[in-house]
């Protein structure tokens, strides 16, 4: 019996790891759309709804999880469940306009943005016909501006500087009485009924699930990412052990969305389509999405970081935002490693960013008019860092970039950078990426080099949390 127990653990060890292998698209367009996204390494995330106007955490603060993101501060949970839905009532972001964030992120070298359309409460930031709760919604006091349907206003506004458009769209919706039933106690964030008891209520959140993204997909322009969050809404196949250290209860009932027919359905309209149905590894995980980390090595798949700017990914009236520094580091690091980095700013009620964001996307920008050409269109190279200096490799070429990462009050690149792994094929130049002067080499060991930076080029360049230098190697 012991023996047939541990044969059957190790099966079920062996099956969960299959599971959570990354499953590449084998849609032509689907992988030509994923190569393009790869290229362009920075985006632009915003999450953004009435729960701004009390500067709390997006959605969550609704949820029963004894969870500190849940967080009421005592209040009475029916009372305050009414008091944020009733937010809707009193949203009216009337200085929102899009402009100044389309101008602040091109400058910063994004190059996509994705735009929470929809969160777990249920609000929809765009003008759905599935639901009155709504920013175009009757008693929201913005519906009648022109500017209501601001998912639309800010994807076509982004659109015309020539950013991918992304769709945040939460597959979990609170406000619906077919995901949490008004008959029955919420007691965390999954559907409230045995679906398989009900399944003719479930079919019906389904279908009115498949209605809005359907929506979104064929009203709203070109699309190019259906940025899917809410994990937990998930086929019962897919729970692994790794779902199951998340720390909510698994239920014993189906939460399987049809993810089959949303993705043919969203791809029908916008063909080529990347959807990211985060966290369920398998055929509609184009690519995946650690939260608020950097992995410590490469992948052997697309991903993306997504990070706040500050400590919150909603708007907070205590904001802490990362500096500019640290957030270039950010940057070099994820792409060095063969990510995206999708950095997050939450809008104000009123329609508009803090200043700290526009300082921050400034630095970025002035570093990435320099050094841009170190980030976009490159994939890892190994080893991706070696102690302050990270290497990126242009795709399918064998120019390699050197990044150095300065500390903080670091002023000037050090006058010799040495690497172990890495050198120049024979023959070809060595350039400082700033001044597009030649630097001298010489070999370090059997594979690698030390490069020379003169003390008169040290001295005309400018303080920097990163200095970047060029060269080619010998195809590999």
């Amino acid at each position: 019996m012991k023996k047939q127990l541990l044969i059957l653990a190790c099966f079920g060890l062996i099956l969960n790891v299959r599971a959570q292998k990354y499953v590449p698209p084998t849609d032509p367009l689907v992988q030509q759309k994923l190569d393009w996204w790869q290229n362009q390494k920075f985006g632009l995330m915003m999450h953004w709804g009435t729960y701004s106007q009390w500067g709390v955490v997006e959605s969550w603060s609704i949820c029963s999880e004894d969870q500190p993101w849940c967080s009421r501060n005592g209040a009475d949970y029916v009372q305050y469940k009414k008091d944020y839905e009733n937010l809707a009532t009193t949203f009216n972001p009337t200085q929102f306009d899009p402009q100044p964030w389309v101008e602040a992120a091109t400058y910063a070298g994004m190059k996509y943005v994705v735009f929470t359309t929809k969160h777990h409460d249920g609000f929809s930031m765009f003008d759905t016909r599935e639901s009155d709760y709504r920013i175009t919604g009757p008693d929201v006091p913005f519906h009648t501006d022109p500017r209501a349907n601001v998912t639309k206003v800010i994807f076509d506004a982004f659109r015309q500087q020539g950013f991918g458009i992304g769709a945040y769209f939460s597959k979990p919706d609170w406000h619906s009485p077919d995901f949490w039933a008004p008959e029955w106690a919420t007691p965390d964030r999954c559907a409230n009924y045995d679906t398989e008891k009900h399944p003719d209520r479930w079919q019906k959140f389904k279908d009115f699930t498949y209605r809005q993204i359907e929506e979104l997909m064929s009203d709203y322009g070109k699309v190019d990412i259906l940025w899917l969050d809410g994990g937990w809404v998930r086929p019962d196949s897919t729970i692994t052990e790794e779902v199951r250290s998340w720390g909510y209860r698994i239920p014993d009932y189906t939460q399987d969305i049809n993810m089959p027919r949303i993705a043919t359905m969203a791809r029908r309209h916008q063909p080529g389509l990347l959807v990211v149905d985060r966290s369920v590894h398998g055929p509609y995980e184009d690519y995946r999405t650690p939260e608020q980390q950097v992995p410590d090595r490469t992948l052997p798949y697309p991903w993306e970081t997504c990070m706040t700017m500050s400590n919150s990914w909603s708007f907070s009236r205590n904001p802490h935002y990362k500096s500019t520094h640290q957030l270039i580091h950010l940057l070099v690091d994820i792409v060095a490693k063969g990510g995206n980095f999708l950095l997050n700013i939450g809008p104000s009620p009123q329609g508009t960013w803090d200043q700290e964001a526009f300082d921050r996307l400034k630095g970025i920008g002035d570093w990435m008019q320099v050094n841009q050409e170190a980030i976009y269109g490159t994939r890892p190279i190994e080893p991706y860092k070696e102690g302050k200096i990270c290497f990126t490799r242009k795709k399918d070429q064998d120019l390699v970039y050197a990044i150095y990462l300065a500390d903080e009050g670091e002023q000037s690149p050090p006058e010799f950078w040495s690497m172990q792994r890495l050198r120049p094929r024979k023959g070809s130049q060595v350039r400082l990426v700033e001044t597009g002067d030649e630097l001298k080499w010489q070999p370090n060991g059997d594979l690698g080099m030390i490069v020379q930076i003169p003390e008169k080029l040290r001295m005309k360049m400018k303080t920097s949390p990163a200095w970047v230098i060029a060269f080619e190697i010998d195809p590999q």
